[in-house]
């Protein structure tokens, strides 16, 4: 039996946030239901598909997964059963939002498996969560903190912004210091990214709110500041304590199969990458008709395949292995991939150490400009 990771995608959320792009949007209860029933009627159109295989990690993504009531969460849960084998090992993450769970939602995620708790919290300061079009507060974060505690959970990542219209680099230490004495297992810290269709990009355009001066700071700060209370850095944008990395999105990173359920959700299954449908409309009806509702499918070629285990497995601190690499392919790294490692040697963008090639400091900095050579 083969492994892959489930994902399972709940667009709701009270409030879409200023600098948010991903496919979310408020909804009423109703819509809230009928979506549920179609997501479990997705999983069993799946279920004879990846029969010989089993689930080692899952992570319900949002959007925001937390505003189920647990009657659906529990319509899901009970669903995931019964269509996939789901390994007893495996991780199970959710997505939370503070002020939008409470004690009794945590002891039903408990009780299902959830093991693991992403809250998105951003920053702990009032004016900028305000800015963000956050509905939380930092209190709220607090109290929903300390009830996943109470409620036995010993694996919690917390989200963090940089970059933020307005925010200093004082701010920001504040923030981080806060959310690392609370001693969450994992940290992911994200710039702040100006998307299209977005309230912040329209008001700024591509001009970045901060900075380029202030936007190192916060870069370096963070690097500095977890390091300190013992996080290592596994990627880019993620920290974690000791056995604490996030299985499921190292599966993105090392290209490891992945499916992913739900309104316009995307997958890589046996080098196949394909994605739902969009529009809630059309993607429940093709369901509703016994139909899969995948409106677009890549079948990655060898030349694909190689260039992904580059440029993703590049954004992981520990690299990429040249073993690997041949065993998948039947090529060598080095020899495939000549010019581009020794002008990216040459220019301190990346180093050799042993088995792997992997991004030295600056090279993080400059991480596109490096993945670029090998796209």
């Amino acid at each position: 039996m083969s492994t892959f990771g489930l994902y399972l995608h709940i667009p709701f959320c009270v409030k879409k946030c200023n600098y948010c792009d991903f496919l979310s949007f408020p909804a009423k209860e109703a819509l809230k239901d009928e979506y549920v029933k179609a997501l479990a009627m997705e999983m069993r159109l799946w279920k004879d598909k990846v029969s010989n295989d089993v689930v080692d990690t899952i992570f319900i993504g949002g959007g925001t997964p937390s505003l189920l009531t647990e009657g659906q969460f529990d319509v899901l849960q009970n669903e995931m059963v019964k269509s996939f084998h789901l390994s007893d090992k495996m991780e199970y993450t959710i997505e939370c939002n503070p002020g939008t769970v409470d004690a009794e939602k945590l002891k039903n995620y408990k009780k299902a498996g959830v093991n693991r708790i992403s809250f998105g919290l951003q920053s702990t300061i009032s004016s900028e969560l305000a800015c963000l079009g956050r509905i939380h507060s930092y209190d709220d974060f607090l109290v929903s903190f300390h009830q996943a505690r109470e409620c036995g959970f010993a694996n919690i990542n917390v989200d963090l912004m940089s970059a933020i219209p307005e925010q200093t680099v004082a701010g920001y230490e504040q923030t981080l210091t806060r959310v690392c004495e609370l001693a969450p297992e994992h940290i992911s810290s994200y710039s702040l990214i100006l998307e299209e269709g977005t309230p912040f990009y329209e008001k700024y355009g591509e001009c970045p709110p901060v900075s380029e001066e202030e936007d190192r700071q916060m870069y370096e700060l963070t690097k500095e500041r977890l390091s300190d209370f013992g996080y290592h850095r596994y990627e880019i944008s993620n920290y974690a304590k000791a056995g604490k990395e996030c299985d499921h999105n190292k599966k993105y990173w090392k290209r490891f199969p992945y499916l992913g359920l739900g309104l316009g959700a995307s997958s890589c299954m046996e080098n196949v990458r394909f994605s739902n449908e969009q529009n809630f409309k059309t993607y429940g009806q093709k369901i509703k008709n016994g139909k899969l509702p995948v409106v677009e499918e890549e079948e990655l070629t060898k030349e694909d395949c190689m260039a992904e285990f580059m440029y993703l497995g590049l954004r992981m601190m520990e690299g990429v292995s040249k073993k690997m690499f041949y065993q998948n392919f039947l090529v060598p790294m080095e020899t495939y991939y000549q010019s581009s490692l020794e002008k990216c040697i040459r220019e301190g963008l990346i180093k050799e150490n042993g088995d792997r090639y992997c991004l030295t400091d600056f090279g993080i900095d400059v991480s596109n400009r490096v993945f670029a050579e090998f796209i």
